[in-house]
């Protein structure tokens, strides 16, 4: 392994020596448990390191609570759709619900389904989310969207594409 070390790596270092102890800081104030302001501190540095091209940011402590809000956003998401996937098994009679690896298979389909909704664009997201969970038609998704009943078509199929790749990877 060379001892160079890429400027990127550098940046990253520099970044990390001088900002995680305000970073961890920062997030322990935003999240109640100090072993998941740990975990999205390391995340956030994480997610610097898989960025191919990265410039020295002005304003360091602003750049890196972006990027640890985006994690925090994606944390809380996640954690609420599975207290309500738990909510939602509760109601099945306990004979009918399924096995905990069946609950815990699930669980993981559904958030890669939500990582996935969440490359959609908000209006994408709305329409696919108006259609799949609230029934609503296509003419009333795009009244409520503001679009046309084209575009809500084309939404959904985006959206519907997503959830493919969730379950069953790239198409061919």
């Amino acid at each position: 392994m060379s001892s160079v070390q890429s400027p990127r790596n550098e940046l990253v270092g520099a970044l990390y020596r001088d900002h995680r102890g305000w970073l961890l800081a920062w997030l322990r104030r935003n999240v109640a448990c100090s072993q998941r302001a740990e975990d999205l501190s390391q995340d956030t540095f994480v997610r610097l390191l898989g960025r191919d091209e990265l410039k020295t940011p002005r304003e360091p402590r602003a750049f890196l609570v972006a990027i640890a809000k985006g994690l925090l956003f994606d944390y809380f998401r996640r954690a609420a759709l599975e207290q309500a996937y738990l909510n939602e098994l509760m109601l099945i009679p306990e004979g009918e619900q399924p096995s905990p690896e069946q609950q815990q298979m699930i669980l993981e389909d559904l958030k890669a389904i939500d990582r996935l909704l969440g490359k959609l664009s908000s209006k994408a997201r709305m329409a696919f989310l108006h259609s799949r969970l609230d029934g609503l038609s296509h003419a009333e998704i795009a009244g409520r969207l503001g679009v046309s009943v084209p575009r809500v078509r084309q939404y959904l199929a985006q959206g519907i594409r997503q959830c493919y790749i969730a379950l069953y990877g790239e198409p061919l």
